[in-house]
């Protein structure tokens, strides 16, 4: 019955976030933001809200590992399997403003709650922080917009014309209808989802931070996948990088930051969170700099070393859940063999593209 429940409550939780991201993108488009900034923001926002329903309940319910286990796991899904998935469909080009401004702020929001887990809990006051930060960041993104498409009529207008500013459409009403809807979907889908995932986590002896970290963090980023997958298909790659980017900053800023706040206390953070999963996390967002710079896009196969990598973390993850005798060894080739060889072969790719920038402007 619990697996019944699992599987029901995430496809409400997918219909939710369906529905909102429609609502939301029609608004924003209305108001003449461009598609990358509507792939950062709404999009995003908008298929990370089963994260923020799902970690809001768990943490409410004394569930704490699966809440901050959710927001952990999903970043590193939302960078390695979606983009990975995504790019072996079809190479995707990645926006010069996500290489010189997302991706940093992805990488300081993820340095951010490492710095924030270092005295073991994440207060209210912190989850504050991470609230106004995240409010400042998407006021510069809409001022951005802004001035660049004022900018762009400005430009393509006839000399002596007049700019009409653009209004909402006339099915604002549905729009609004269809956020309002999604919204109460994820509300009662995040209910089910984190019951659950408890009672399978504990019926098969699972700890609920692992549970958190795999199940509920790839379930709750499925709205990810289909919007990355899809925009990718269609050529929006803009949307389907932002979307990642974007939704990897809303999952630390926002959904940690409202969990904190609606949390009757502070939240622990286990010691096997600290120690591996967010530097993973951390490691996980800083190595997409040089992979987007060069070239400024991520190549097919790129994205099938980061589905290899995706693999690799979950194995470890079982291995270390079962005690496995196999453990040492593992974990032994990945941090001293894998592990080192990955970052030369990206610092090899970047001081390339580095020197053949210089010999082409020079």
């Amino acid at each position: 019955m619990s697996l019944v429940l699992l599987i029901g409550g995430l496809v409400v939780l997918v219909a939710g976030a369906e529905a909102l991201v429609r609502g939301a993108s029609a608004l924003a488009l209305s108001l003449g933001v461009s598609p990358l900034v509507v792939g950062l923001t709404i999009v995003a926002f908008g298929t990370s809200s089963p994260e923020l329903a799902v970690s809001v309940q768990a943490a409410t319910t004394g569930t704490v590992d699966l809440a901050l286990g959710n927001v952990v796991g999903s970043n590193i899904f939302n960078v390695l399997f979606i983009l990975g998935v995504s790019a072996l469909i079809v190479p995707l080009v990645v926006d010069r403003q996500i290489v010189r401004q997302e991706v940093p702020v992805m990488i300081g929001a993820a340095l951010l709650l490492v710095g924030l887990a270092l005295d073991s809990a994440i207060e209210r006051v912190e989850g504050v922080i991470c609230v106004v930060l995240l409010a400042a960041y998407v006021a510069l993104l809409y001022i951005q917009s802004r001035r660049a498409n004022a900018a762009e009529r400005d430009a393509l207008a006839p000399p002596g014309a007049e700019t009409v500013p653009q209004r909402a459409g006339s099915h604002w009403a549905v729009q609004w209808l269809l956020v309002i809807g999604g919204l109460v979907l994820l509300v009662l889908g995040a209910r089910t989802f984190v019951a659950a995932a408890t009672d399978v986590a504990r019926a098969f002896g699972v700890s609920e931070l692992i549970i958190g970290l795999t199940i509920v963090a790839a379930g709750t980023s499925m709205p990810e996948v289909a919007t990355s997958v899809m925009a990718a298909i269609r050529g929006e790659r803009d949307i389907a990088v932002g979307n990642v980017v974007g939704s990897n900053t809303f999952n630390i800023l926002g959904v940690l930051g409202i969990t904190a706040l609606v949390a009757p206390a502070a939240l622990p953070v286990a010691p096997s969170l600290a120690n591996f999963d967010l530097p993973v996390m951390t490691v996980v967002a800083i190595a997409c700099l040089p992979i987007f710079f060069t070239g400024h896009s991520i190549a097919r196969w790129e994205g099938g070393v980061f589905l290899a990598y995706y693999a690799a973390y979950v194995t470890y993850l079982v291995l270390n859940a079962q005690s496995h005798d196999a453990l040492d060894e593992y974990s032994f080739a990945m941090r001293w063999i894998v592990l080192p060889l990955t970052l030369l072969t990206l610092l090899v790719i970047a001081t390339r593209e580095w020197r053949a920038r210089r010999a082409a402007s020079s």
